[in-house]
C-alpha cells in the first residue's frame, strides 16, 4: 500500500498511482503552483502596501511635499503604483490605492507632492 501525498490516505492501484483520486491529484498540484504563482504577487502585493503605509503616514493634510530620501529611507518604491492621474497640467501622479505622489523638485533638492484622491481626479 502507498500513502496519498494529498490527504495522507493509504490507497492500492497501479504500480504508479500516486494519488488515491483524481480530486487529491489535483488538489496537491493546485496547492503547490498556488505557492509559486503567489510569490510574485505577494511581493509585489507587500511593496504596494508599505508604500500605501508610507504615504499615509506622511501625509496627514490631505496634501505635503516630503523629500525624497526620508520617505526612500522608510522603505518607499516609487516603481510601484496601483495607477495614475494626469492633470490639467500635464503632470502625472502615481497612486498607492488613494494616496498619491507626484516627483518635483524644490529649492535643489528632490521631493514628492503627496496628495489624497478627490473625486475629481476620476472625470479626467
Amino acid at each position: 500500500m502507498r500513502t496519498c501525498p494529498s490527504c495522507g490516505k493509504e490507497f492500492t492501484g497501479r504500480v504508479d498511482k500516486k494519488f488515491c483520486s483524481s480530486y487529491c491529484k489535483t488538489s496537491f498540484h493546485y496547492e503547490k503552483n498556488k505557492e509559486k504563482e503567489d510569490s510574485r504577487y505577494l511581493t509585489i502585493d507587500k511593496i504596494l502596501k508599505q508604500n500605501r503605509r508610507i504615504l499615509k503616514e506622511y501625509n496627514k493634510g490631505g496634501k505635503v511635499m516630503v523629500r525624497k530620501s526620508v520617505m526612500l529611507e522608510e522603505g518607499f518604491n516609487p516603481n510601484y503604483f496601483t495607477h495614475y492621474w494626469k492633470n490639467k497640467k500635464g503632470q502625472v501622479y502615481l497612486f498607492c490605492y488613494e494616496y498619491g505622489f507626484l516627483s518635483t523638485s524644490e529649492n535643489g533638492l528632490d521631493k514628492y507632492l503627496l496628495v489624497h484622491h478627490q473625486d475629481y481626479m476620476e472625470k479626467s
